[in-house]
């Protein structure tokens, strides 16, 4: 798939017309640009307020658009989702917003934080004792065995399509960047960024971030294909979890993504710790993935402008206060 066929055009014009169609609903935050940071590592940082958006992440973006493009009858029956947290809680804000009934399957390792967030916003939580990949394949069995839409937090090109407007956001905020680091799970988000500036900022590097324990779409992309792969615990719970077999994020990144880079759970602290001493922010260990590949990999950026996505913040007080401990 190159940048120029059909499925790169429809895709980016999808992002295109939610970038509009999203609004007031879905917030344009803030690219804030970090003297602390930028000193720290020889860097012009800028930093995007994702962790600023409505449900205190950048989910609400897709979860807003894949419940607004429903038709009527799907938006009675309800929806269906799999989640280990952010994106399950976008999208129960997004169908209560709209009355479309949302039912979460979760593995029982999720964050309890983020799943009394899912219920506070009226959506059923279902918590299953398996791996987040077989919750997801779970999930969607049930979906299709009640006749409900199932909305993947990464594997539907709505929900890309709405994450792709943080793109659409940067390209108008920067008038310039040489890169820009985003944390990958499934794979998106940093599709959606990718698709836009890859059009309309070419020059602009699209580095992918993962812990280096739970790498399994960044062991895909080098295997050439999706792999099954035993990840370890990491603060990262938002990234964490296989990729289903035919998911369309995985050829979208071996387009798109420029760089992958893998960071410890020691970097993954110091960046949490970074953030929270500059800039007074509480982040959640996925955003501390961006911020931690952007100070390993600054020696190669030194003067030059970058943007880290803080993805999010969903994380409680005690996990944050250990992971500065």
């Amino acid at each position: 798939m190159s940048f120029d066929d059909s499925r790169s055009q429809q895709l980016f014009a999808a992002i295109s017309e939610a970038h509009v169609a999203l609004r007031p609903q879905v917030a344009v935050t803030a690219l804030t640009h970090s003297a602390a940071l930028s000193a720290m590592t020889g860097c012009e940082v800028y930093l995007k307020c994702e962790h600023l958006q409505h449900t205190g992440s950048f989910k609400f973006r897709g979860a807003s658009n894949k419940i607004r493009l429903l038709p009527a009858e799907q938006r009675e029956r309800g929806v269906i989702t799999a989640s280990s947290g952010n994106h399950g809680q976008a999208l129960a804000l997004a169908g209560r917003m709209l009355g479309v009934p949302v039912t979460v399957y979760t593995a029982a390792t999720a964050s309890p934080v983020k799943l009394d967030a899912i219920r506070a916003q009226g959506a059923e939580v279902v918590t299953l004792a398996t791996d987040p990949l077989s919750v997801e394949l779970e999930a969607a069995r049930q979906a299709k065995l009640q006749g409900k839409p199932f909305v993947s937090p990464y594997n539907d090109a709505q929900v890309i399509a709405g994450q792709g407007t943080i793109g659409m956001e940067l390209h108008e905020q920067a008038e310039h960047l040489d890169a820009v680091f985003v944390a990958v799970g499934g794979g998106g988000m940093i599709s959606g960024i990718g698709t836009v500036l890859k059009r309309l900022s070419p020059a602009t590097q699209i580095i992918g971030c993962w812990p280096a324990v739970a790498p399994t779409l960044q062991k895909s992309l080098e295997a050439g294909a999706i792999i099954d792969m035993q990840e370890g615990d990491t603060l990262s719970d938002g990234t964490a979890g296989g990729v289903e077999p035919d998911s369309i994020t995985f050829p979208l990144c071996q387009q798109l993504l420029d760089r992958t880079v893998l960071v410890s759970e020691v970097q993954i602290r110091e960046a949490m710790r970074d953030v929270a001493a500059t800039e007074r922010w509480i982040i959640e260990g996925a955003a501390g993935v961006a911020v931690a590949a952007m100070k390993k990999l600054a020696p190669a950026y030194q003067g030059k402008r970058v943007a880290v996505v803080i993805c999010g913040r969903n994380i409680t007080l005690e996990k944050f206060l250990g992971a500065l401990a």
